[in-house]
């Protein structure tokens, strides 16, 4: 799920009710996730998609049992926090920063 839409959908995975957090994500997008949202204390399940090709890489969906969690609402609203301790920002979040400014909407291009 992207973080410019907010549209929460639930799915199935493994048998499992799921808030759907992304699909179409590469394995390491689905390790970075899920070791941040287990240590947030939610409980990250995935799967495999079903390529149209067979030489495509294979693309996960990842979910999470909490059913009334919405990841846009949860970074915007800085409920969730790295292992470092720091807030996770919408930079972090999509993997372009490690140390990202949480003054994110403050900053503006040198002119």
């Amino acid at each position: 799920m992207a973080l410019n839409n907010a549209k929460h959908i639930i799915g199935e995975i493994d048998g499992i009710r799921c808030t759907i957090i992304e699909t179409g994500a590469t394995l390491e997008r689905i390790a970075f996730l899920t070791d941040l949202l287990s240590f947030n204390n939610l409980e990250p399940k995935d799967m495999k998609e079903v390529s149209a090709s067979p030489g495509e890489e294979v693309k996960y969906t990842i979910g999470v049992t909490d059913l009334i969690f919405n990841p846009v609402f949860a970074v915007y609203e800085r409920q969730l926090k790295n292992r470092e301790g720091t807030f996770v920002t919408p930079g972090y979040w999509k993997q372009e920063c490690i140390e990202c400014d949480p003054s994110y909407w403050m900053r503006r291009k040198p002119k």
